[in-house]
């Protein structure tokens, strides 16, 4: 089931009246928003429901057992298991048969022939997702910054929640549990910032990103040998918009769904494109992913309390890791790598570079910053050719043609419509997070009739420029 389809639609039709008139009997109302994620669920794998609910009873009982624990050496020994019993699955379904081929390969150019066999199973919805919350409820119970529930219902809830459930935002326990505690105020509902961010979401994965992939990223990207460097260039350009208006409208959509049920959910993208670094941008990009490898691998590494060399170190490998979350292939490897020596690489220049001196005031003037934002947007992009190709090789042939052919007089073959959502798609991205409040308050000033009429209108004008055929959203594979 996908946010903008009818099926959608009429499930949340069904399931946000229930939820206010239930609102008062809270505990029958998250009963009831368990059912229903589990509902939602069960559209894509109903053989793997028994998996999210083994998820949640197991990190149940850990946060339990975690929480009533005093011997320091235990709680950690407890919390090494629960971090481990979370992976098990991930490591099963994601990434056996990707490490099984890598060392069949291996065991082929020495001489031994090996079988390794696989998994035989599709990779479940939702389990990256669904790993993240789990080990962070469980670590978070062992550094006190959450209590454990003792409502089994509660962390069901937390866990499968349907709006963050397959694609984020990632939400901290300590971010959704408080909010069970107690009946949700109708009075906190942002009502036109949530309607905006959900109809803002469907024109940016209906419109934007689903016909600039159909229309020009795909064919371009699956035989760029056929098109000139200015199409691949711009491809390369389409893809960074693509995966933005794709990604950011999944979560416009699950923070506005939420904030309608009564939950609040936390920011995910903040305008990533207009960063004058890579720290700046994973600072802006999938905030809630970044944040969470912060807290959860690179300051368990060490962070930066190990010195220079060890800092930069942690920095490669958390962005390694990072690359390998999102696929089991050495081309998310690489793009997981380019960005974690990227970061080494600028804390090195700032480290080692006068804070007075002409190279640091030249970066911090006007010119300056125009220079580091065209450094990072192009390495971002450049970057993004890796995680969009079907593997590493794809990649190096892609930027390798765009580098041949420069100079061979092909035409450009990207069409007006395709420039034109590019444009629209950076216009988005030029929309800051407080833009929507502030529209919103706006909007909730109109008139009702006149708010119905709007939202109608918009909802109809996003179906009929709907492609046929509409694609899962890009993280659904992660």
């Amino acid at each position: 089931m996908l946010f903008p389809t009818i099926e959608f639609a009429l499930f949340f039709m069904l399931v946000l009246p229930c939820a206010w008139l239930l609102n008062r009997r809270n505990e029958l109302k998250k009963t009831m928003l368990v059912v229903a994620s589990y509902v939602f669920y069960s559209f894509w794998s109903v053989p793997f429901l028994l998996l999210l609910f083994l998820s949640s009873l197991f990190n149940y009982a850990f946060g339990l057992l975690i929480g009533g624990t005093v011997d320091p050496k235990l709680r950690k020994v407890l919390t090494g298991l629960a971090v481990l019993c979370n992976l098990v699955p991930l490591c099963f379904f994601k990434y056996y048969d990707f490490v099984a081929a890598q060392l069949q390969t291996l065991a082929g150019a020495l001489g031994v022939q090996v079988e390794f066999g696989s998994t035989g199973f599709a990779v479940p919805v939702a389990i990256s997702f669904l790993t993240f919350h789990g080990i962070s409820y469980v670590v978070d119970v062992y550094r006190e910054k959450v209590r454990a529930t003792r409502s089994l219902v509660d962390l069901l809830l937390y866990i499968s929640f349907f709006p963050h459930l397959v694609a984020g935002p990632i939400v901290r326990a300590s971010e959704f549990l408080d909010q069970l505690a107690r009946p949700s105020n109708p009075r906190n509902i942002d009502l036109g910032g949530s309607t905006l961010l959900i109809l803002g979401g469907l024109f940016k994965k209906v419109v934007v990103a689903s016909h600039l992939s159909i229309l020009f990223v795909d064919p371009v990207f699956t035989n760029p040998q056929a098109y000139g460097t200015v199409d691949l260039i711009l491809a390369m350009y389409a893809y960074a918009l693509v995966i933005y208006c794709d990604f950011s409208a999944y979560t416009d959509i699950a923070i506005g769904v939420a904030d309608l049920l009564g939950y609040k959910f936390p920011r995910n993208f903040n305008q990533p494109y207009l960063a004058l670094s890579l720290q700046e941008f994973w600072h802006r990009w999938h905030i809630t992913l970044s944040t969470w490898l912060r807290d959860y691998l690179y300051i368990p590494l060490g962070g930066s309390r190990l010195g220079r060399w060890l800092t930069y170190r942690n920095l490669i490998l958390t962005m390694v890791l990072g690359g390998l979350w999102h696929g089991a292939g050495l081309q998310f490897i690489v793009w997981g790598a380019l960005h974690g020596f990227g970061l080494a690489a600028e804390r090195l220049l700032r480290e080692t570079t006068d804070e007075t001196g002409r190279l640091r005031r030249f970066l911090r003037g006007e010119f300056g910053q125009t220079v580091r934002w065209l450094a990072v947007f192009h390495f971002v992009c450049i970057a993004w050719v890796f995680f969009r190709s079907a593997d590493a090789s794809g990649a190096v042939d892609y930027l390798a043609t765009i580098i041949f052919r420069i100079g061979d007089g092909a035409p450009m073959t990207a069409s007006p419509l395709v420039l034109v959502l590019m444009a629209a798609g950076f216009l988005t991205h030029l929309m800051p997070p407080a833009g929507y409040a502030a529209d919103g308050e706006a909007f909730r000033k109109v008139n009702l009739g006149a708010r119905i009429a709007f939202s109608t209108a918009a909802i109809w004008a996003v179906i009929m420029l709907a492609p046929s055929g509409m694609a899962p959203f890009i993280y659904f594979q992660f």
